[in-house]
């Protein structure tokens, strides 16, 4: 079973959601940037990997989030982590997204009227993510 990395990438009490484009079924929703774990990396190499190809900064892991989810119908498993910009000032630009969004803890609640259409394997992390905004 493939390892999936996510990245809470925090900043100013606010964390990034970038909203995919593809696969088709998933365009539009919005999720917490990452990949792939590679054969012979670490989670937390691949994360930063992942981090900077897709986003164009280089970022640091904080801590990993608790829990794991099942995505791809079961064949491969979700971690997340917080994550910081190593350059606190650098601006993440969207390459595989099409949109990036700054979100405050409160926007990470589905009944805000900010809030943002996250995708199913993400959403068990954002209590955790959002009680770390809240700090």
């Amino acid at each position: 079973m493939a390892l999936v990395v996510g990245g809470a990438v925090v900043r100013d009490g606010r964390v990034l959601a970038a909203r995919r484009t593809w696969p088709a079924e998933h365009a539009g929703r919005w999720e917490l940037p990452g990949g792939k774990v590679e054969a012979g990396e670490t989670p937390d190499d691949a994360l930063v990997r992942e981090l900077q190809e897709e986003l164009g900064v280089a970022t640091t892991v904080v801590r990993w989030l608790d829990g794991a989810q099942q995505v791809a119908g079961g064949r491969h498993t979700l971690r997340a982590a917080l994550v910081a910009l190593a350059d606190p000032t650098a601006e993440p630009t969207p390459v595989d997204h099409d949109e990036l969004r700054w979100l405050t803890a409160d926007q990470l609640d589905p009944a805000h009227p900010e809030a943002v259409d996250w995708l199913e394997p993400d959403r068990p992390f954002l209590p955790e993510v959002a009680a770390h905004l809240a700090h």
